[in-house]
């Protein structure tokens, strides 16, 4: 083409990698204790699944070799026969010393059919210097290993070439608005009355994003002529915090106090209002709290509010034998027959199996 002939056209592609990507923490749990297994001999980890994979971790506490008698080695194995090679990068790191930036990691290692192969450091790090370091702690030290799995690559077509940016957009700050809008009480238009605080909001943004505050502000059950509507049976900071959510989708800092217990009554208002999101919320967090003493408060709950997560995590709880027998035994178990044969069906189909 020449000059003449203006701009000449573009075209560009691109070869993708479609990767997995996880990692494995391997805590070394009474260091000196390992120190006595010769040079040259391991202790291979529990088999563990990232990338779609079934893999271990061999640890040299002496090194792999009489050259690396001196140092801790680390290898990763493919514990598993495969018809087609693995791809994989992987990289070994203390669990304490990462950062926010990604980890570098080795070469793509191909691990073949029975191959047996393993890739790590021999040279991982020397003892002495371990000793010596802030990874070593009251005889212990945990190793992070990254994996990537790579399955397959594939050829795109890049895009035209975009002309420069001139603007720069902000990112939504409707959520912060909206909280201004909550906190200042500008332009409310109506106060709840809830366990002797009050509160004031705007009906359109209730009704917005609650049907049952829909029905409630504007379907005839206003409450008295001065607008204040009463709400019984709720806590003042659970319904502060449904207020906070209804304005900014989020949940107020403070909830971080007392969580479970916030979480417990906010799922039971997320429920009486209608408000899906937040329960589904509330159900995420409860599932991290779910242990012998909240069992049997949060199984009732899952099941009385339809809840079927959190009541699937209740359950794979109760797998434990141990903590199946301790409920079996506990005052709670009486309350849940009385009220909940469908959950007893469940748990007697578990205890068959303790």
């Amino acid at each position: 083409m020449s000059a003449a002939a203006g701009k000449p056209s573009r075209s560009a592609s691109a070869i993708i990698a479609s990767t997995a990507s996880g990692y494995h923490l391997l805590k070394i749990d009474g260091y000196s204790r390992t120190k006595g297994i010769p040079t040259g001999e391991r202790i291979k980890s529990r088999p563990f699944t990232l990338g779609g994979h079934r893999w271990y971790i061999v640890y040299h506490p002496n090194g792999s070799g009489q050259q690396y008698a001196d140092c801790i080695s680390l290898f990763l194995v493919l514990d598993e026969d495969v018809t087609t090679a693995v791809k994989a990068q992987h990289k070994f790191s203390f669990a304490d010393e990462l950062t926010d930036q990604a980890p570098s990691f080795a070469s793509v290692a191909v691990h073949n059919h029975n191959s047996q192969q393993r890739w790590g450091n021999a040279m991982f790090m020397k003892r002495a210097d371990l000793e010596k370091s802030k990874h070593l702690k009251d005889d212990c030290f945990t190793i992070r290993c990254d994996i990537v799995v790579i399955s397959d690559y594939r050829a795109e077509d890049l895009p035209e070439e975009t002309p420069p940016a001139f603007v720069t957009v902000a990112p939504s700050d409707l959520h912060q608005h909206l909280g201004d809008l909550l906190n200042t009480e500008k332009g409310a238009d109506v106060v709840f009355e809830v366990g002797g605080h009050t509160f004031a909001a705007h009906r359109c943004v209730l009704a917005a994003r609650s049907p049952f505050f829909s029905a409630e502000l504007f379907g005839g059950m206003e409450g008295d002529t001065a607008g204040v509507v009463r709400i019984d049976e709720m806590e003042a900071q659970v319904f502060k915090a449904l207020l906070c959510f209804a304005y900014t989708d989020s949940l107020p800092v403070t909830l971080k106090e007392d969580e479970d217990v916030v979480c417990q009554h906010l799922l039971v208002a997320a429920d009486r209002y209608n408000m899906e999101r937040l329960k589904s919320i509330c159900e995420e967090k409860l599932c991290k709290y779910i242990n012998a003493g909240t069992i049997t408060n949060i199984l009732t709950l899952a099941e009385q509010h339809h809840c079927e997560g959190l009541k699937k995590a209740c359950l794979s709880f109760l797998s434990s034998p141990a903590n199946l027998r301790a409920l079996l035994d506990s005052d709670g178990f009486d309350h849940l027959s009385r009220s909940y044969p469908s959950v007893i069906k469940n748990l007697i189909a578990m205890s068959a199996l303790v």
